[in-house]
């Protein structure tokens, strides 16, 4: 911030590193002047979000994720896959590409109206 005294955002892309650009805002006494976002774990940014150093991140919610992987594995096992297509139960169907990859599930947004709900979770 010294060296770049315009920046007015950090995007983070990495649970330690968003942790560390929130808390330098807030030492330089930016808070509202440089936004940060990203990825993070709810339980390390709640306070950051308390104090205005982050309005909103992002992160894969693991329970989403672990019952993702359960409905995947059941559907294979099962055979109720295709070479296109898996379901995912709840979290709907995942596409595969031309390798057999896909995504499981989009980021979940995290900001002042949820982050307490997760914060002891993980």
């Amino acid at each position: 911030m010294k060296t770049y005294p315009n920046l007015k955002a950090i995007v983070a892309p990495t649970s330690v590193g968003i942790v560390a650009a929130a808390q330098a805002v807030k030492d330089e006494g930016k808070i509202g002047q440089v936004y940060v976002t990203g990825l993070g774990l709810p339980s390390e940014l709640a306070g950051h979000v308390d104090s205005g150093a982050v309005k909103s991140f992002a992160i894969w919610n693991p329970i989403d994720l672990g019952y993702a992987a359960t409905m995947i594995s059941h559907n294979l096992v099962h055979d109720n896959a295709s070479t296109k297509q898996v379901g995912m139960g709840r979290m709907g169907v995942a596409t595969l590409d031309e390798n057999g990859n896909a995504a499981m599930a989009e980021p979940f947004i995290y900001d002042a109206s949820n982050v307490h709900d997760f914060a002891d979770v993980f």
